[in-house]
Formats: C-alpha cells, structure tokens, sequence
C-alpha cells in the first residue's frame, strides 16, 4: 500500500465557522466515463447547495471533484467511480475511490520545461484548495480524501435597544 498525506487541520479550530452539525454521507456511484466528470460535479455542487455552504467553497468543491473524479477516468482503469461528501461543522470532506489498478504512465512527468502543458497539474490544485489531502493505493484500489475548510461565519449584531 502507498499512501500520500498532508497533515490534517484541527476541527476544534473551526467549529464557530458552522455549528457542529454533521451532514451526510452522501454518495454517488458511476461508471467510469467521460460523462461521469460533470455528472459527480453537479451531484457535489448541488448538495453543497442544500447544505448552504458559501460561494467560495462550492467553486473550490468543484475543482477538487472534477479533478479527482478526471484522475480516474485517465490513470485507474477502473469500472465505477465513487464520490462520498460529508460536512462535519466547517470541515467538507471529498472523497473518491476507485477499484482500479493505476495503470503505467504514457509519458514521463511533468517537468519544468511542460510549464505550458494543458495538463499534468490536478493534484497540485486540489492540494491548493485542500486544507488536508490523503491518497491511499491498496489493491483493493485507490482513495484520495479532500478536506476543504468553511470559512468563519460572523456571528449576528446585537442590536441596540
């Protein structure tokens, strides 16, 4: 097993940004297609629609998805792909696996001279946005975790009487 983790933040930090209200897990299985990207895009921004989470993070929300769920359909050769959400307080956790084998690269890596690459850049976005990333390589197949962090909610204004 290989697993790449970046270390995690402490929730304790950011519950006054949400109440410590947890939601989900909401899953969505598909098979692995090219119409599986905007499909699993649109399931997550549209539950972080209902679970009012702001403008800011449903744009980060979108990019981590589109390019976790991407990453699959190019490297794993895997059948389905799983997306499972959940906001625990201020921390929405993205996950997505896959029951592949991460097949041999194409080409080699990325390197500076591929600055002007149409691609070859997911992970370092989605560890942009990400306050905590994991990848985990098993047999069984692959799950990277994104944890994206809600920003602080001002508290309301007394109102003088």
């Amino acid at each position: 097993m290989i697993s790449i983790d970046t270390p995690p933040i402490s929730t304790d930090a950011h519950r006054s940004a949400r109440t410590a209200t947890r939601q989900g897990p909401a899953m969505c299985v598909m098979p692995t297609t090219q119409e599986s990207v905007p499909a699993l895009r649109r399931f997550a921004r549209g539950l972080g629609r209902h679970w009012e989470i702001p403008d800011v993070v449903d744009e980060a929300l979108s990019v981590v998805v589109s390019e976790l769920v991407t990453n699959v359909l190019l490297h794993s050769g895997s059948p389905d792909v799983a997306l499972l959400l959940t906001l625990d307080g201020a921390i929405l956790t993205v996950q997505v696996r896959d029951t592949g084998c991460w097949r041999p690269r194409s080409s080699p890596r990325r390197v500076p001279e591929d600055d002007d690459a149409c691609c070859g850049r997911g992970l370092l976005l989605v560890e942009a946005y990400a306050t905590h990333w994991a990848a985990t390589l098993a047999p069984e197949g692959t799950r990277v975790l994104a944890q994206l962090t809600l920003p602080e909610i001002p508290a309301p204004r007394a109102v003088a009487a």
